[in-house]
């Protein structure tokens, strides 16, 4: 059978098969010439096509900053990985992406800055600055900026700080994929850094028409000329409406049809039920997403409460707190308690006689 070149899901890694976001890619490009290169935020709704635009600029960012490409080294890094999950874990990633896009003749200066073990955040700061003072300047696209809020305890205000630091002395420029903008994370998970406030944001939006047409065209590796007929290609503009996924996954569907010797009636109902599936995932993340916070994230918010008149308590004993005091008025207005059990409760805890 001959492959399909529509991708249903997943990040698009053939550059043959990417279409349009010129001006995000050009964007880009542009701030990282000059003196001062200029951190960028892409910001998108899931299968918007953030991990695709960062995939694709590392596979051709040299096309468009065109002079002194020895200066740059650009690599790819997907933090949902498991290498990810802590400080350290993230700082070896980076130097191993690092030095595998180092020609090899100019290897042996570059790689002495990376080889203090362990990797920590002073080793790391250094290793970018010993860089800067060899002309190089590392652009870290990172993918899945919220996989790192999940660690709290690993990736802290002083991590990120430090990578604003390093941002602000011109040693290093991220370009950082979410579905917010970090300003807003940084309200939410009560971060004070500010490396939250890049330099400058992109939105990812839908395709234009003009793109939306030239994805339906999309050629077969095979054979010649587009892979659906005129047709095919005008249903993937009906059903995607210039959404990158819902065109990928109309055209995946059609093309199927089209080897599977079945109707277009049939893809289109392949295609529903795709979209309704992506749908109830979304959906079930986000009530995960609230139970946490109603939980977890608020208890322990409640819970540290006693802090602030000098009790010292572990993150367990603030939840266990948190979590009755969010039960207690529940429990009063069920009949359960009178106000004046909760009262004393209330008193005990917070050490007032």
């Amino acid at each position: 059978m001959v492959d399909n070149p529509f991708l249903a899901a997943g990040m698009i890694e053939d550059p043959r098969l990417f279409v349009g976001r010129k001006d995000e890619l050009n964007a880009i490009a542009s701030r990282m010439k000059g003196d001062q290169p200029t951190s960028i935020n892409i910001v998108g709704d899931k299968h918007i096509g953030k991990s695709s635009l960062l995939y694709y600029f590392l596979r051709t960012w040299e096309q468009r900053v065109l002079q002194n490409t020895n200066r740059y080294v650009v690599i790819y890094l997907a933090l949902r990985g498991v290498d990810c999950q802590t400080e350290t874990g993230f700082y070896e990633a980076v130097a191993e992406g690092l030095l595998s896009h180092v020609p090899g003749w100019q290897q042996r200066n570059l790689q002495n800055p990376w080889k203090t073990k362990p990797l920590n955040r002073q080793a790391f700061s250094d290793a970018v600055k010993e860089w800067k003072q060899q002309g190089k300047l590392p652009v870290l696209c990172l993918d899945d900026f919220e996989s790192l809020l999940r660690y709290p305890d690993k990736f802290d205000n002083g991590f990120y700080d430090n990578l604003r630091s390093l941002m602000d002395s011109n040693a290093l420029m991220l370009v950082v994929a979410s579905r917010k903008q970090l300003d807003v994370y940084a309200n939410e998970h009560h971060f004070g850094s500010s490396f939250f406030n890049l330099g400058h944001t992109i939105y990812l939006q839908e395709l234009t028409t003009d793109e939306a047409i030239e994805l339906s065209r999309l050629p077969s590796r095979s054979i010649n000329g587009a892979a659906l007929s005129v047709d095919e290609q005008n249903c993937v503009q009906q059903w995607g409406d210039r959404h990158p996924y819902k065109l990928q996954l109309a055209g995946y569907y059609l093309w199927k049809a089209r080897q599977q010797g079945k109707p277009i009636k049939w893809a289109k109902q392949q295609f529903k039920q795709q979209l309704t599936k992506a749908k109830s995932a979304s959906k079930g993340q986000r009530w995960q997403l609230w139970l946490r916070w109603l939980f977890w994230d608020l208890p322990v918010r409640l819970g540290k409460i006693p802090k602030f008149i000098g009790v010292t308590v572990g993150d367990i004993g603030n939840w266990i707190t948190g979590l009755v005091m969010l039960l207690l008025p529940v429990l009063v207005l069920a009949g359960v308690l009178h106000w004046n059990e909760v009262w004393d409760f209330v008193r005990d805890k917070l050490g007032i006689k």
